[in-house]
């Protein structure tokens, strides 16, 4: 049996750090991940309640803020309890064993904000050699003899 999850989202709040009375760190927090989009349709997420334990928890109330990007990996976790008016409730939630940053971001100023990083330079253009590999002409290639030397 596998249960598994990895979200990659944003963080809704500013995750708090506690302490158990054994002195062990824990902290909960909630990931906004994006549905795919639809043309023409409005925008829609999923707030997915996670929690982070010792380390992993200390990572996290740490180096995020709310709307950081995170990456989760985890399990998903089912737990039962009685409300106070003595209903049965289940709670769902992602039990981290691995939190990330998420690659390609980077602090963008004072306000800790995170973007993507800026798209590198596009390559100067060639001599005008006549061919135009674009236009998706076959005449652009040429047949390669000699299959024996590729390395595959």
């Amino acid at each position: 049996m596998v249960n598994k999850v990895i979200l990659l989202g944003r963080l809704t709040a500013d995750p708090e750090l506690r302490q158990t009375p054994n002195n062990i760190s824990v902290t909960s927090f909630t990931v906004a991940v994006n549905r795919p989009f639809t043309k023409g349709a409005e925008r829609q997420a999923d707030f997915i309640d996670c929690v982070a334990w010792r380390n992993s928890a200390e990572f996290v109330s740490r180096y995020f803020t709310k709307g950081k990007p995170i990456l989760v990996e985890g399990r998903l976790q089912v737990r039962s309890y009685e409300d106070k008016q003595g209903n049965k409730r289940r709670a769902y939630e992602v039990v981290c064993d691995n939190v990330s940053f998420v690659e390609g971001t980077r602090p963008d100023g004072p306000s800790g904000t995170y973007a993507a990083p800026a798209a590198p330079a596009a390559p100067a253009p060639a001599a005008d050699t006549g061919v135009a590999y674009s236009n998706g002409d076959v005449g652009d290639f040429q047949e390669v003899d000699g299959y024996d030397d590729l390395p595959f």
